[in-house]
């Protein structure tokens, strides 16, 4: 009976986890939040870093698709979902005029490259920009066609998919 007890026990602890509240302004503590990854993991040339400053994050490179690669980017993984009732994320940003991507991970994914993504332009200027849940696209048939805040496991920031230079900062970025 007490192993049963203790089962239960677990078993409420572990459905009892707190969504993610992501607000992120990049703040003190920012850097331990958020991580660069480039394509030289998989063996790509691109080249990039990414910096926190007081006006946010700043990611920075030459994007090549040289070597099967094609990609830098900032991440932020977290263990619990988003809350349920999330149905966008918004994103202050500006740019040199490219296009950039973000990249959500859930828990169904099983591969590296299963994500849902959404693409914007930072332009020159300041602006804040409304990706809808419903309008990302998923990577492979094998990940549920809608995505569930609550399985969200990290949200990337990317220079993705063409040859050029990157040069993308973010003030903000929220789940609403």
């Amino acid at each position: 009976m007490r192993i049963l007890a203790c089962i239960f026990a677990l078993m409420a602890t572990m459905s009892s986890a707190e969504p993610v509240q992501l607000n992120e302004r990049f703040d003190a503590g920012a850097e331990a939040r958020w991580r660069y990854i480039g394509d030289n993991v998989m063996g790509g040339v691109s080249a990039g870093q990414a910096q926190i400053t007081a006006q946010g994050l700043n990611l920075t490179g030459q994007v090549s698709t040289d070597n099967n690669g094609g990609f830098i980017q900032v991440r932020r993984e977290f263990e619990d979902g988003l809350s349920a009732d999330v149905s966008a994320l918004v994103l202050k940003v500006r740019g040199n005029g490219e296009r950039y991507t973000v990249f959500l991970r859930t828990r169904q994914a099983r591969l590296p490259w299963h994500n849902y993504k959404a693409s914007f332009v930072a332009g020159q200027a300041w602006s804040e920009v409304r990706l809808e849940l419903s309008t990302f696209e998923r990577s492979t048939g094998l990940l549920p066609a809608t995505i569930s805040p609550e399985d969200v496991r990290s949200v990337g920031l990317a220079a993705y998919g063409a040859d050029y230079e990157a040069d993308l900062w973010v003030g903000a970025v929220r789940a609403e």
